[in-house]
């Protein structure tokens, strides 16, 4: 694929904070890009580089083989969709729309064509005439969309532009938005917090946190193969304990050894140790290759999730069968369920579920996105 967008040794500071530390990134034709991670992690400051609404500190913004450091936004062949839509109140649909091209003097004609043309793409063309005041917030992101992919950019930058709608209609408007990128062939780069969105939505991720890029791979490679403690954990639910290893294909963790499928590491080589809580299967207590008690069961409609202690440790399973709390049980794990790291600043910080609660996970989450536009 033909390279868009190089971010070469990309620095950034706001008021003496380093935001982002020396990032490369290489971005491509026809691709979805999402930038994920945690408030303040940098990824919406990433996104303001590119679009030329913020100056990097230090590094290159290389567009097409050519440096644009300097250039201003309107003249960058980029548009950007923000969380709030701006659109004219004042002005239908169809006008909203048109808006652009109606500022370059193109032929009316030439407008209703493209008008048309756009809100067939984002299913709107029924409610042309309609004011943008009377439509719902879906409604309202695909009249942004549309009016931002009208003049056919290279590239869409979109900064949280779900963030305002409910859970339902998120989802739906996930799919729609890579309907609408594999439609057009335009380069989407898209910026959330959300861990769904990124893996539903994109051909690759790029993982960031305290203003560096911890992983950059497909959707399945993140997920399966995390580099660090910080991804495993914050893409989607870990067990993550300290590991030895003891040779190719053999781990030690929790008291006891077992065969894996990593290899490449020095024999006795403190890891890092991944599970995820879906790839583990609970045995009979005298069957297990681990045995602890269940301290917690959360009912979450299409599984539970359990709180198993296991020598301290709190194990989160996730399972279809039904256990007690102060349940003794046993655990039973593949080889290929267990994934090795190498241990790194995030090692010891992520993976024990001793204070798991899902009111825990929301008083955590950032509130909006008003908040990642300071980094």
């Amino acid at each position: 694929m033909k390279k868009i967008i190089e971010l070469k040794n990309i620095s950034k500071s706001f008021d003496g904070e380093l935001v982002l530390d020396h990032i490369d990134l290489n971005i491509y034709d026809n691709e979805f890009l999402t930038l994920l991670g945690p408030s303040g992690c940098g990824k919406t400051t990433t996104l303001r580089i590119i679009g030329g609404f913020e100056q990097p500190d230090g590094g290159d913004v290389v567009f097409m083989g050519e440096r644009i450091n300097d250039v201003p936004p309107h003249k960058r062949n980029v548009n950007t969709v923000f969380q709030k839509y701006a659109l004219f109140p004042h002005l239908n649909v169809f006008e909203n729309v048109a808006f652009p091209l109606r500022e370059r003097k193109v032929p009316k004609a030439e407008i209703e064509e493209k008008v048309n043309e756009m809100l067939a793409l984002v299913k709107l063309s029924q409610l042309a005439k309609r004011r943008v005041t009377e439509l719902s917030g879906g409604q309202q992101q695909r009249v942004a969309i549309a009016r931002a992919l009208i003049g056919h950019p290279k590239v869409l930058l979109l900064d949280e532009p779900l963030g305002a709608l409910d859970l339902k209609l998120r989802k739906d408007m996930q799919q729609e938005l890579k309907k609408i990128q594999k439609a057009t062939g335009i380069t989407f780069i898209f910026v959330t917090h959300d861990q769904e969105e990124a893996l539903t939505m994109s051909d690759t991720v790029v993982v960031m946190s305290e203003g560096r890029i911890q992983q950059i791979g497909t959707p399945i490679d993140v997920y399966n193969e995390p580099k660090n403690a910080f991804v495993a954990d914050f893409i989607g639910e870990s067990n993550i304990l300290d590991g030895i290893f003891i040779e190719d294909k053999k781990v030690r963790f929790s008291g006891h050894t077992f065969t894996c499928v990593d290899t490449g590491f020095k024999p006795r080589e403190a890891v890092d140790v991944v599970v995820r809580p879906e790839d583990v299967d609970i045995v009979p207590e005298d069957k297990g290759m681990l045995r602890g008690v269940v301290t917690s069961v959360t009912f979450m409609g299409v599984h539970y999730e359990v709180i198993v202690d296991i020598g301290g440790f709190k194990w989160m399973i996730q399972t279809t069968d039904f256990v007690d709390v102060d349940e003794h049980i046993g655990l039973y794990i593949e080889p290929d369920a267990i994934h090795i790291m190498e241990k790194s600043e995030y090692s010891g910080l992520y993976g024990d579920y001793s204070s798991f609660s899902n009111e825990l996970d929301e008083l955590d989450a950032p509130v909006d996105a008003e908040t990642e536009s300071e980094e």
